[in-house]
Parts: structure tokens; C-alpha cells; sequence
């Protein structure tokens, strides 16, 4: 087809963002549209992961009949209102296979209604100038931005010749790019996008696996029983996910390989860089790598194939150069604000995996289980912003003790405070008029920003309510018996390092005192003594909900 069509919104991809974000969008009868590339959604699943097993928690049998609790549990299933359809109805597997995710992704578009347009490829995204003919799709406001200043639309030219005017843009494109590193000879070797994942091909071979991450040991770990040798190599000190709790480090799932090189089975992982690869005319590899733990020793190994499992980037050659996003972190993502929006190009948001820019390497933007709650934020955002809607909230009695029992109510059963640990907070404004208001889920680094412009209406205080690992919590082996941890019958969990709510009193974006609650092993802090009395004594003594400060009033 060809031609034209008008939107106030256009999502760019239907993986698990993109079709998260039209389930809001559908849900608040926007005008938008949602395409993808491939033939249907989800086709970023059909390839990878490579080997078929992804890794994100699917727990079917949880003891709980609450909804909210077992998304806690359930790594792949999409927000709703209606509660479903829910991955853990698809597969009982706890590493489900790749592709039951594909089906499922079609079955919740569909259950919804989701406007998925499949096998439309956006080649190019232009913008025209403030002014254009934008701004009738009949959305109140003009065609201007949330700031009122005037832009034009966006332009998505696809392969079949559409035109797809768009106000706004939603890219949840994921990272696509395999990342080559800088080394030379690097486009010698094969890449985990496109090796053999058939590991009869490697038997007798020595295989060298460049990359540290979940990729570079699924890839190892599938040639253990063929390869003669297999050396995974990267820089700097390997990080595993149950000390670090960032799941994008190694799993465990896939550290088989770790056992079989400390065990000296014939397997190694070398810390240090790849200086070159040069290939030989039998078509066999030489490989100079550069050990950080030898004296910078440079060691020439020889191999027979050479894998590159060094990631991905995001790719931004789509858009024209007037309105390309910048890029941040080696170029690996794009740079975005505290509301997901490109740092350089005005109504171009962001969301899905890219969005882990914001919490790099500290919570779960990045993965399914995460940034399905970074979309209902982001699309409580634009409604706020674009639509005038304000931020979900509940009345809250204004005492201590309703305030605190508001709080324990959701830090007990909350999904989305579970999964964007330290990253969403729930908010109680403190209103200049008395009023008390339990806002759920805002991201921390949206959160003051909103409220010193009163996006949040005229507030005095506000207390963040988060869930959060303790300090330092990623240097401590969580197994040495040596290293004491705080009682679970102690009233102030400040030196808990496993994961307990924290509650912070803030002002004009200043943090005036907080109070941490007791880690706990089940993680159910519903105890008179050592939970509620200790919370609604900080409350207190710090006058919360309390009287409007005077310089507030």
C-alpha cells in the first residue's frame, strides 16, 4: 500500500514493549498504530536466544492466588487491567523455550486488540519543520509539545511507500546491532547472531568465545561436550547475578562452564583483551590476548573458530540526521531523559530494553520483567503531559498509623516496587492543603522534577516508598556464613543488605531523614513489633502526614 496516514502516537516494534505500550494506548483509545518488521509480533524471539531457552523466570506453582505477588514470580507476562492472558498459562517450563514467548505475544495482541501492523518496515524517519500540517488527528492541544512549543511531525517512510504521520514516536526497536570490538582482525571472526549453534560442527576444535556475558557462556556451555578446548575471554572481573542481583550478569543457568574450568577440564576463561586476530591460509586463527592478571603478559593462542558474543547496540541509522537521537554508553543506547524522551529530539520516546540507560548495570530496565512496568509508566507520563490526566493516585486518611498501613500494604504485595528495585518509588504527596495522596510507581528520577512543577499538584513533603538492596550489597558473598546479617527481629533494617523497603521524607527534592524496614526472609512485613510500630514512630517524629510547613504555606 501507499500513501498517508495521520497518528498522535506510532510505536516502532511489536516485541514485548512495543505491544505493552499499545495495550495502554488501546486501553486509553489514542490514536496510534504499532508495526513491526517481521510477520508477527515478538519476531526478535524467533532468532534469539540462540539456543532457544530463555532465562527469565517463568514460576507457574507459586502458593499465592494474587495476581499482583505472582508477577513477582512471573519474569514474561504483560501488564493488564483484565489480568491475562499470562505467560505461565503457555508453558510450565521455569526457562521457557523461546518460542512459546513468539505465540504468546500474538495472543495477548489479539485477546486486546491491539493494532499491530506486521511486515512493515520503516526504512527511513524524517521530521518536518514546526508548522507543517501536522496537529489534526483531532488530539486537544495543537501540534505542539508538552512544553507548548510548536514541532512538526515525524515522518515514517516504509518499504511499501506509507507515509506514517506521527506526533509522537515510540521506538521499542530493542538493540539489533551485533557491536564488532575495535581489535583488529575482528570482522574475521563469526558472531553469536549468526554462528552454528549445531555443536557437532566444533567437535575436536578449539574455540575461542570473546564476550563476559550471558551469551558468551550460553554459546560455551552448548560446545562442552563437543569442543577440545573452549576459552571464553573478556576484560575486567566477572560478575555473577545471585552476588550482584543485575540478572543481566552471569546466571547460573548458564556458569556450568565455570565449573568445568576450575575443575581443569581442558576449559578457560581469560581475563584480559584480545589484541588482534590474524587468520592462517589452513584457516585457522592466531589470537593475541593481552592477561590483566599476569603483568599485562600478551599470550599468541591458537584457535580453529572464533565467536564473537560481545552484544548488541541500538540502532539509530533510521532516522535522519536532523532528528537522530544521541547516544550514550559507547554508543550502545540512546541518551534519554528522566521521562524516556531523546535528550536531543523532543516527543521521541523510548521503551523496552534500550531504556536500561536510566538504571544501567543497578535494576531490571532491561529485561521483560522490568521495563513492562517502565511502559505503564512511560504511558502515565504522556498521559499526563499530552492528555492532561493525572498521575493514578488514593486518598490516604491523614494520620501515621493510615499512612504507614498504606505503605506496608504495598511493599507486601506490590510487583512493580519488587522488580524496578531502587528505580520506582511509590510517592505519598504531602499536599500544601492537608491532603494525603499514595501515588503508585514513579520513577525515582521523574519523581522531583514532577513535583517542583506541580505535576503533582501543590505538595509540601513527599515520602518514596522503594524496595532496595542494602549498601555494598554486591561486594558480599551472599553464601560466606562469616558475614553477619542484620536479625530479622531487629526494628531498623539499615544494614540489611538483602532486599527491604526504605522509606525517605523528601522536600524540594532534598531527602530530609528515612527509615529502612527489616529484610525479611519471606518478605512479608506484616509484624506489629518489628514492622508497623517502628515505621509509624518515623512517621511521627518527623510529623508526617503532619501540618503544611511554613514555608509552604
Amino acid at each position: 500500500m501507499s500513501g498517508e496516514e495521520r497518528l498522535d502516537y506510532l510505536v516502532v516494534g511489536a516485541g514485548p514493549a512495543g505491544t505493552q505500550a499499545g495495550y495502554f494506548l488501546e486501553r486509553a483509545g489514542r490514536n496510534y498504530l504499532v508495526v513491526e518488521a517481521g510477520e508477527s509480533p515478538g519476531t526478535f524471539f524467533r532468532r534469539f536466544p540462540r539456543h532457544r531457552t530463555m532465562i527469565s523466570n517463568n514460576k507457574v506453582n507459586t502458593g499465592w492466588d494474587d495476581p499482583e505477588l505472582n508477577l513477582r514470580m512471573d519474569w514474561n507476562s504483560l501488564l493488564s487491567q483484565e489480568n491475562g492472558p499470562l505467560f505461565t498459562a503457555v508453558t510450565p517450563r521455569y526457562f521457557p523455550p523461546a518460542d512459546a514467548f513468539v505465540g504468546y505475544l500474538g495472543d495477548f495482541a489479539a485477546a486486546h486488540g491491539i493494532r499491530i501492523r506486521c511486515n512493515t518496515r520503516i526504512v527511513r524517519i524524517s521530521r518536518e519543520a514546526a508548522g507543517g500540517p501536522g496537529g489534526e488527528s483531532g488530539e486537544s492541544g495543537g501540534a505542539s509539545g508538552g512544553d507548548g512549543r510548536p514541532r512538526g511531525d515525524f515522518l515514517a517512510h516504509t518499504e511499501d511507500g506509507t507515509v506514517l504521520r506521527a506526533r509522537r514516536i515510540i521506538a521499542a526497536t530493542g538493540v539489533t546491532c551485533p557491536y564488532i570490538p575495535p581489535f583488529e582482525g575482528a570482522e574475521l571472526a563469526e558472531t553469536y547472531a549468526d554462528v552454528s549453534v549445531d555443536p557437532a560442527e566444533f567437535t575436536g576444535k578449539r574455540v575461542l568465545v570473546v564476550g563476559r556475558g550471558n551469551s558468551a557462556f550460553e554459546t560455551a556451555d552448548n560446545l562442552i561436550e563437543n569442543a577440545a578446548v573452549i576459552h571464553v575471554a573478556g576484560p575486567g572481573s566477572l560478575r555473577l547475578a545471585w552476588q550482584t542481583h543485575f540478572v543481566g550478569h552471569l546466571r547460573a543457568v548458564n556458569n556450568n562452564f565455570l565449573d568445568s574450568y576450575q575443575l581443569k577440564s581442558q576449559n578457560a576463561l581469560l581475563d584480559g583483551d584480545i589484541q588482534y586476530v590474524k587468520k592462517e591460509e589452513d584457516g585457522t586463527y592466531r589470537v593475541a590476548v593481552k592477561f590483566a592478571r599476569v603483568a599485562e603478559v600478551v599470550k599468541e593462542i591458537p584457535y580453529d573458530r572464533v565467536i564473537l558474543a560481545t552484544g548488541f547496540r541500538f540502532d539509530a541509522s533510521v532516522f535522519d540526521e536532523d532528528c537522530r537521537p544521541a547516544l550514550t554508553i559507547r554508543d550502545r543506547f540512546p541518551a534519554q531523559t528522566e521521562s524516556w524522551e531523546s535528550v536531543n529530539v523532543p516527543d521521541l520516546f523510548f521503551a523496552g530494553t534500550i531504556t536500561q540507560v536510566r538504571d544501567f548495570k543497578r535494576s531490571t530496565s532491561g529485561f521483560i520483567h522490568g521495563f513492562r512496568y517502565g511502559v505503564r509508566a512511560l504511558h502515565r507520563i504522556l498521559e499526563q503531559r499530552y492528555h492532561g490526566r493525572d498521575w493514578p493516585s488514593q486518598d490516604v486518611a491523614g494520620t501515621p498509623e493510615a499512612v504507614a498501613d498504606a505503605i506496608l500494604a504495598r511493599v507486601n504485595r506490590s510487583s512493580g516496587l519488587w522488580q524496578m528495585f531502587a528505580f520506582l518509588a511509590d510517592t505519598v504527596a504531602l499536599g500544601t492543603d492537608g491532603s494525603v495522596r499514595y501515588h503508585p510507581e514513579v520513577p525515582l528520577d521523574h519523581l522531583h522534577p514532577a513535583v517542583a512543577d506541580g505535576r503533582f499538584g501543590a505538595v509540601d513533603r513527599c515520602l518514596t516508598v522503594t524496595l532496595e538492596y542494602g549498601a555494598d550489597h554486591d561486594k558480599v558473598n551472599p553464601f560466606d556464613v562469616s558475614v553477619s546479617r542484620v536479625s530479622q527481629e531487629s526494628t531498623g533494617g539499615l544494614d540489611g543488605r538483602y532486599l527491604h523497603p526504605v522509606v525517605r521524607l523528601c522536600q524540594e527534592g532534598k531527602v530530609l531523614a528515612e527509615h529502612h524496614i527489616t529484610e525479611n526472609l519471606e518478605n512479608e512485613w506484616d509484624s506489629e513489633t518489628v514492622h508497623r510500630a517502628p515505621l509509624i514512630g518515623f512517621l511521627r517524629a518527623h510529623d508526617v502526614p503532619g501540618a503544611p510547613s511554613p514555608a509552604a504555606s
